[in-house]
């Protein structure tokens, strides 16, 4: 029995893990797309356009997606490590499964990938490289969450896939 109760453990443990990874994820691109506008907006209603920097902007950019990341990760933890079993591993295959959030991952890295490319090459004397390399990758993160949000609002949804419970057998 106690094997039995190990192996449960294990698998919660997993599947919590599996679950906070896409949450730190998710909290990664919320406030990669949200920090760059609200930071812009703070300063300038603060300070005047004058104290506006590209670099100052990176940074907040960067560090606001690690802020959320760590947040959305821990808040993640908290729920899915004092949930039961059974509700974490549905929630794990429902992700998994989600089409959806698939799509928006994927946009989002190759916006990263992309822009943590360009923004260094494109403005590499404005700013400290790692501010361009990381506030490009936050960017490109957003600019992957627009467009995959851009395609949704346009018709381009992801088909579903539905998923069948155990109980249900038709």
């Amino acid at each position: 029995m106690s094997e039995g109760i190990t192996e449960q453990a294990l698998a919660h443990a997993a599947d919590t893990n599996y679950l906070v990874r896409q949450s730190m994820n998710t909290g990664y691109q919320v406030m990669s797309l949200l920090t760059p506008p609200l930071y812009t907006a703070f300063i300038i209603a603060r300070k005047g356009r004058s104290a506006w920097s590209l670099n100052r902007f990176l940074r907040a950019t960067w560090i606001g997606g690690v802020g959320g990341s760590a947040a959305f990760g821990g808040a993640a933890y908290i729920r899915y490590a004092n949930s039961t079993f059974e509700a974490t591993r549905a929630r794990r295959i429902n992700s998994a499964y989600d089409t959806s959030r698939i799509r928006r991952e994927d946009h989002s890295t190759i916006g990263v990938v992309l822009m943590g490319v360009l923004t260094p090459a494109l403005l590499w004397k404005r700013a400290a490289a790692v501010n361009l390399i990381l506030g490009g990758a936050g960017l490109g993160s957003s600019f992957g969450v627009l467009t995959h949000y851009g395609r949704l609002l346009s018709g381009d949804a992801p088909e579903k896939i539905h998923i069948q419970s155990h109980g249900n057998s038709s």
